[in-house]
């Protein structure tokens, strides 16, 4: 009899560990998961310029001195910008995720961690997470020569091509 309760002792209080480890784990994990952010996920975007959900973190703000203003976007999987220009071009640097960037009358191009693009000035492109991904930007955007231009909605048919 003895010998079964140190049994059933040891089973629980194994189970109990693996539990325990488990959470803990998890906690690790999710405090992984919110280190790896260069920059906290910020404030929902809530314009009509973009599709799905994105977050935006202002990092620098253009002025006098500096002309470009900087912010980290987040993308939620599927949302995109709608169609825009920059007219003094921008520069996207991948820092997370899964993302496309596409100029009218070129192929969509997909984007990792690391990847860079150079937006020429006045050239229609939209930017944003690819269907089954989040995806994470800093954006370097140019403000001498005027603010970004909103153009017409990605189309679905568009996105998926």
């Amino acid at each position: 009899m003895i010998k079964i309760k140190n049994l059933a002792l040891t089973v629980l209080a194994s189970t109990m560990i693996a539990c325990s480890n488990t959470d803990d784990q998890d906690a690790t994990n999710l405090h992984k998961q919110a280190d790896d952010l260069l920059y906290p996920k910020g404030e929902k975007i809530t314009n009509n310029n973009f599709i799905g959900n994105a977050w935006l973190t202002g990092l620098v703000t253009a002025d006098s001195v500096n002309k470009n203003a900087v912010g980290s976007v987040t993308f939620e999987a599927g949302a995109r910008t709608n169609w825009h220009i920059h007219p003094a071009g921008q520069i996207i640097l991948a820092t997370g995720g899964v993302g496309y960037y596409q100029e009218k009358g070129s192929p969509k191009r997909t984007l990792e961690k690391g990847d860079v693009v150079k937006c020429p000035p006045n050239v229609p492109h939209w930017h944003g997470a690819s269907a089954d991904q989040a995806f994470i930007q800093i954006a370097i955007t140019g403000r001498q020569n005027g603010p970004t231009e909103w153009l017409e909605v990605v189309t679905d048919e568009e996105y998926l091509q």
